[in-house]
């Protein structure tokens, strides 16, 4: 917020304010975060500054900020008595570039981009559609401990209601997006439509903000590969596939309006960021697992976990991923909230992102879960019967089909730090022990 978090221990004196040195060194201080005051010998002189800095006069008693900075102009002894504000242009950084929204700020990915953003020292704002709902947003209380966080009131389909979380902010990560999706009875009226409407609304009050430097539009990998593709395997997608839609409504595979709906919204928020002149990023995650603040998750967490869990629902929807993808793309939520901040903060970064740290298959992830956690699995029932048992008689894939490739995202200069099952399954069963969905 402007005028929000000046610390006083952060205050600076430099004098001559408008020579040379000086004006540069003031721009510096400002762009570490200081309060500065700055003297010339007459403050009512209005020539415009060679660095394009506006100046407007005060009366000394009044309070003088400026992005959330004070700055304040002592004239020299004999010279006209009366302070001056300098005015800095948003595109002379400071405060404001690290103001960032998330919306549906109390879900599993955004409540861990909230806090990764907190912890990176940015100033938040995030959306729920209920704020008085502790039992929902309790967590985000607890963030608040680390760093300026403010929560908005906000709905996908309430065009405006975004309107004060977004003012003020550079950037804007839109991930909230329409719930229950998997068991929606009239999914284009309950999800598709919604979510291409809710990701408008938020984009339009990005552009009456005015100030949003990049939009980060929460995807899914779900839009990129769900399509016929021949032969037994040795696929590798990229940003330019799209899911073929005409495939998707003829086939309905598992969540096929959940596919539908990203396609649409993706397209829809491209188009309305070039007729805008938004800069906009996608990123389109694999299935996310790992640990959140979020104290309930409904989907990713639950499928990652089903062979652990016995689930029969959410093994049905881990094996709707794998028929329907040619593998299981796996993402840290880790390493997605890190490509989001950094797709973020890159101002060459533009267009979609996959982000998949590696692909692998029911069997691979099931294998390697009876070696490591023996005690949630019958060892003594072959693997792969059990688990044709839980998810139907459809054959299992050996190795991926389709590998889904994050090199774009590489080149970015994004390393991931979760790229076995090992490293991403050691945060996600302590989270789902602590969530109530592995017993022990």
């Amino acid at each position: 917020m402007p005028g929000a978090g000046c610390a006083a221990k952060k205050t600076a004196c430099v004098t001559g304010g408008n020579g040379y040195i000086a004006s540069a060194l003031v721009k510096m201080l400002l762009d570490k975060g200081y309060a500065v005051k700055t003297t010339v010998r007459d403050p009512g002189n209005e020539e415009p500054h060679p660095h394009s800095v506006s100046v407007s006069l005060v009366s000394p008693s009044d309070p003088v900020r400026c992005w959330g900075r004070a700055l304040s102009y002592t004239p020299l002894p004999g010279a006209q008595q009366s302070s001056t504000i300098i005015s800095r242009p948003a595109s002379m950084g400071g405060a404001a570039k690290k103001t960032a929204c998330v919306t549906g700020g109390n879900g599993y990915i955004a409540s861990a981009l909230v806090k990764m953003l907190l912890e990176e020292g940015y100033a938040v704002k995030t959306t729920v559609r209920d704020p008085d709902d502790t039992e929902k947003n309790s967590h985000l209380m607890e963030l608040k401990a680390l760093g300026p966080l403010e929560i908005f009131r906000a709905d996908l389909d309430d065009e405006g209601s975004f309107d004060d979380a977004v003012a003020g902010c550079d950037y804007a990560f839109l991930v909230a997006a329409p719930v229950n999706i998997i068991t929606s009875d009239n999914p284009e009226k309950e999800q598709i439509e919604p979510s291409v409407r809710g990701t408008l609304n938020v984009m339009r009050s990005c552009v009456k903000a005015g100030t949003v430097r990049r939009v980060v539009l929460t995807s899914a990998a779900s839009s990129v590969c769900i399509r016929p593709l021949e032969g037994d395997g040795g696929h590798v997608l990229d940003e330019d596939s799209w899911s073929d839609l005409d495939y998707v409504t003829a086939e309905k595979p598992p969540i096929w309006a959940y596919v539908v709906s990203k396609v649409l919204l993706e397209k829809a928020a491209c188009r309305f960021a070039q007729e805008h002149g938004i800069s906009l990023v996608i990123l389109c995650p694999g299935l996310t697992v790992g640990a959140s603040p979020a104290p309930k998750v409904y989907s990713s967490v639950p499928a990652g976990l089903a062979i652990l869990s016995g689930d029969e629902a959410a093994l049905a929807t881990l094996k709707g991923i794998e028929s329907s993808f040619g593998a299981v793309p796996i993402v840290d939520l880790h390493d997605l909230c890190r490509a989001e901040v950094l797709l973020a903060e890159t101002e060459t970064a533009s267009g979609r992102y996959i982000c998949c740290s590696f692909n692998t298959t029911i069997l691979e992830i099931a294998r390697f879960l009876a070696d490591k956690y023996p005690q949630y699995i019958d060892v003594d029932v072959d693997m792969k019967k059990k688990l044709l048992l839980l998810s139907g008689d459809e054959e299992l894939l050996e190795k991926p089909r389709v590998r889904l490739s994050s090199a774009k995202l590489v080149k970015e200069g994004f390393q991931f730090k979760y790229n076995t099952l090992h490293e991403v399954y050691e945060d996600t069963v302590e989270y789902g022990k602590a969530l109530g969905i592995l017993r022990y």
